[in-house]
């Protein structure tokens, strides 16, 4: 799953590529698990809105959109017309699509929405899931079989989400409100951090991958923090001293900033908006190295499972 640094990088590369352009139309394919707003209020959140920024919040990517006027907005679903069903049959053999052809020649398949009233800010949010990705795309490349949104932009080119396993999720914020609550690991001060944990019975790894106390920490930088930390990830929470919070908190900011440096870790299904792996994999110390020796004392790093996932440790260094 992508965590902080990817998703960090990810809206880095689409604020410089996509900020001020606008949207003119929007497809959304058949599967209705990516939809965690109705599609019709997607669509007519979307259609003709100006993006103004791209942003991250915790592991959420927010766009930032700038509407006005009325419309009625017209969506091509792709299992409600023929002409959709030929289009999604022909995107699974990887045909090119010609978007704009498609859309004009829409006509009946293209299914009207309610006119939506004048807005001046909305948010579109997109959580990646496990194996998401948004890329910046020329109309005529090859169409992902997994694709499950387009983005048809003014300047010609087309946003696309992609997510084989569909936990990635799609939604929308007319009020431009969304907050995905927890405090920010970059921004956060020492004195709230180590409040966070304190008098938590909690394995300190479970602790950290608590979204609602830090947003954005996942698997990898909550092992690879713990590692530098010299805190093995089963200890309770509260037994850890005010000393050894202050390393962590060191330790958490320090591995986040430098993932982000390196563009994320490419571990699985991970690619930045245009289509490149990220290289802070080749830095991890712990995490996937199970029975490999730590690099500092050669000691053999283990793995256990707390809390359904995989925890990456040195015994040695590590107490």
């Amino acid at each position: 799953m992508p965590e902080l640094p990817e998703v960090e990088t990810i809206s880095r590369g689409l604020a410089k590529r996509v900020t001020g352009d606008v949207i003119d139309t929007v497809w959304l394919g058949q599967k209705p698990e990516p939809l965690k707003s109705p599609a019709a209020e997607i669509v007519t959140t979307l259609e003709q809105s100006r993006i103004v920024a791209v942003r991250r919040v915790g592991k959420h990517i927010v766009f930032d959109l700038e509407r006005s006027g009325a419309r009625v907005g017209r969506t091509l679903l792709s299992a409600k017309s023929r002409k959709g069903k030929q289009l999604r049959k022909e995107s699974r053999v990887g045909a090119a699509r010609p978007l704009p052809t498609a859309y004009a020649e829409a006509g009946e398949g293209a299914r009207p929405t309610q006119a939506s009233p004048t807005h001046t800010s909305a948010q579109w949010i997109v959580h990646l899931g496990m194996t998401g990705s948004l890329r910046i795309c020329e109309p005529q490349a090859e169409l992902p079989k997994h694709t499950h949104a387009i983005l048809k932009l003014a300047s010609g080119r087309e946003l696309r989400f992609i997510d084989p396993r569909r936990f990635g999720r799609l939604s929308v914020t007319k009020a431009g409100d969304f907050a995905a609550g927890g405090y920010e690991p970059l921004e956060v001060e020492l004195d709230r951090f180590t409040s966070l944990f304190r008098g938590r019975k909690t394995p300190i790894k479970s602790a950290l991958l608590n979204q609602k106390l830090l947003r954005g920490v996942g698997n990898i930088y909550a092992d690879e923090s713990l590692f530098r930390a010299g805190i093995r990830p089963r200890r309770r929470a509260a037994s850890i001293s005010r000393e050894q919070l202050r390393k962590l908190f060191l330790s958490v900011k320090e591995v986040l900033q430098e993932a982000i440096a390196l563009g994320g870790s490419s571990v699985s299904d991970y690619v930045d908006a245009d289509g490149e792996e990220g290289f802070f994999q080749l830095q991890h110390r712990v995490y996937g190295r199970e029975a490999e020796p730590c690099l500092v004392c050669k000691t053999p790093i283990k793995r256990i499972v707390i809390g359904g996932r995989s925890s990456h440790y040195c015994s040695k260094c590590q107490k």
